[in-house]
């Protein structure tokens, strides 16, 4: 086999050592010859699979009538939080908030939307970070001119907040995720490129002068980053990608990535949910401060096990909200 993984082997095939070449000979010959070879990378290979995006939502109940009525997503689980995540999953703010995760299948399987909701927080100033998700199915418009929600040019629905979704009108895909993409600024595609691909090990699965797309499996849900042509400004309203990995593959993420100089939000930690699986996660930000959790894959499929009866809990807190 030609691409061997052992570079000896690789040379003496091509003939460009000699085939009894051994020991400190060898090695002197190769450096000699080629150079020193690299016994450290500067990109890691994971074994990922994208699981949400966060959101911090103004107004809870317009926002799950958009989710469930319009868009057409279930609620798979929901949860109430007494004080701020230590993970800043719900952002800077240390009071109370809740989670709901809703989207179109369960999630182990399936890209979905987690809805972060601060009590008493009604507004937050967005940026130019977030530019959209999306999302193929052909009854959403329909659903929207039912609900009378407003369709812009180019079949684009915004959710409370100004979060957009593109609507392609087409029945939900059978063979991958109906979510087609995250959409994120950038302001130096290269940069971007060299991060996600060159660091990160993403897939680049389409690239132009504009705009790269990136994933870990083709049929699942991509990340597509945009050179916007100046600064990022994630303001307040700033979400976060999710992804989960294997456990072992979560300390050699944090060390390519303290090796690269990149910025380590919230180093390898454990994070509660009270009730169910503790997993341990690390968050990282990208060149443009785009937030990246990667979750370990072992703990979160137990801790994102549906829990359909939490919804109750949800409409019931909706009512009972008086912040």
């Amino acid at each position: 086999m030609l691409f061997s993984r052992n570079p000896v082997c690789l040379l003496r095939k091509l003939r460009l050592i000699p085939i009894s070449s051994t020991g400190v000979n060898l090695l002197a010959y190769i450096h000699s010859n080629f150079g020193a070879l690299k016994t450290h990378s500067t990109m890691v290979s994971l074994h990922g699979r994208p699981l949400h995006y966060v959101f911090k939502i103004p107004d809870r109940d317009r926002t799950m009538d958009f989710y469930r009525k319009v868009l057409g997503m279930k609620v798979f689980r929901h949860e109430e939080f007494s004080e701020g995540c230590e993970a800043q999953c719900n952002g800077e703010y240390a009071g109370r908030w809740s989670k709901t995760m809703i989207g179109y299948g369960n999630e182990d399987d399936n890209f979905v939307i987690e809805l972060t909701y601060n009590y008493g927080i009604h507004s937050y100033d967005r940026g130019n970070d977030f530019l959209g998700i999306t999302i193929q199915d052909g009854e959403i418009l329909k659903r929207a001119r039912e609900f009378k929600w407003p369709i812009a040019d180019g079949n684009i629905l915004e959710a409370p907040g100004g979060y957009k979704y593109y609507i392609v009108d087409k029945d939900q895909p059978s063979d991958r995720d109906p979510v087609l993409n995250v959409m994120l600024a950038s302001s130096s595609l290269e940069k971007s490129v060299n991060y996600w691909n060159g660091i990160l090990g993403l897939t680049i699965y389409e690239k132009t002068d504009k705009s790269a797309t990136f994933g870990f499996e083709k049929k699942a849900t991509k990340i597509q980053l945009k050179d916007i042509g100046g600064p990022v400004d994630r303001r307040k309203a700033y979400g976060r990608i999710a992804f989960s990995i294997p456990y072992a593959e979560q300390e050699p993420v944090s060390d390519i990535i303290t090796k690269n100089k990149q910025t380590i939000l919230n180093p390898l930690m454990l994070l509660p949910t009270p009730g169910k699986q503790t997993v341990r996660v690390i968050i990282l930000a990208d060149p443009d401060g785009h937030e990246i959790c990667f979750v370990e894959d072992e703990g979160y499929r137990k801790l994102s096990l549906p829990d359909f009866a939490s919804e109750k809990v949800l409409d019931l807190q909706i009512k009972k909200d008086k912040s």
